[in-house]
């Protein structure tokens, strides 16, 4: 099956010395990119030296060891390479939206580069896979593709795997309704289209990834959390700048920092005529 692209789609999967997308690192990073010309996909794969400890559960699920990637290059060696083979294209992961997307991110924004998602659009097999049939990676491969997932948590594997179950999810439900738990139903959701996948497999509600702000019934981007919670982000900053710095200094994701600086200067300008 040929995905119908718009732009060049990039699937990913990381391996990492924890899971905080904040405080942990990559180990090893694969991407699969999909050309909207037809061409044969390209694929890349490498091993990352994380320059921190890895934890032992990660070890243990992974089995990357130290002496795995004592002798690689760091993600800022490599960040270039990892961003043009990006480009502008759209992303897709297992589980992307919540865990490899935003670790990329910051690791993009430690080495001083910024990997911006406004433009880009994002398909997590995983939340199609949970909204349809609630299982694991292993079990999609064997209820989709009707065979075993063979070097799971080898990132490399990984990607090919969500591949596979993602072309099996188009298929299997090709003409299928979803119903949500309150009984709402969405009309064939899962179709041959990243735009409608985008929006099938985000939860509309956050503007980020760790769900620090989310809409308002008026569409308002506002805080979902601290004291400012249920207020709206522009404004609030523009009134209190000490909070807007708290929050750059904090451990705040990097698109939690993207969008404050990007929601404050909007408010600030729109109110400056």
């Amino acid at each position: 099956m040929e995905f119908k692209l718009e732009r060049d789609l990039v699937f990913l999967d990381l391996e990492s010395t924890g899971l905080n997308v904040v405080r942990d690192r990559i180990l090893q990073i694969a991407m699969a990119k999909y050309f909207k010309d037809g061409r044969a996909p390209e694929e890349l794969s490498m091993l990352i030296n994380p320059g921190i400890p890895i934890s032992e559960e990660a070890m243990q699920v992974h089995g990357i060891l130290p002496k795995d990637v004592a002798n690689k290059p760091t993600f800022q060696q490599v960040a270039q390479k990892i961003y043009d083979f990006i480009g502008n294209a759209d992303l897709a992961g297992y589980n992307s939206n919540r865990f490899d997307i935003p670790m990329l991110m910051e690791e993009f924004a430690r080495v001083g580069m910024e990997f911006s998602m406004e433009k880009r659009r994002t398909i997590d097999v995983q939340r199609i896979f949970y909204k349809m049939e609630p299982r694991t990676l292993k079990a999609a491969m064997q209820f989709y593709c009707n065979r075993e997932m063979e070097d799971a948590h080898d990132a490399l594997a990984d990607v090919r795997a969500t591949v596979d179950v993602f072309k099996g999810q188009l298929q299997r439900y090709r003409g299928v309704d979803y119903f949500d738990e309150d009984g709402n139903k969405a009309t064939s959701p899962i179709v041959n289209d990243v735009q409608a996948l985008h929006d099938f497999t985000n939860d509309t509600r956050f503007v980020d990834a760790t769900q620090k702000m989310r809409y308002d019934t008026d569409g308002k981007v506002v805080f979902n959390f601290g004291k400012y919670a249920g207020q709206a982000v522009g404004e609030t900053l523009s009134r209190d700048k000490q909070y807007y710095n708290w929050i750059l200094n904090k451990e705040f994701s990097s698109q939690v920092k993207q969008l404050v600086k990007k929601l404050l200067k909007e408010y600030e300008q729109n109110n400056a005529r």
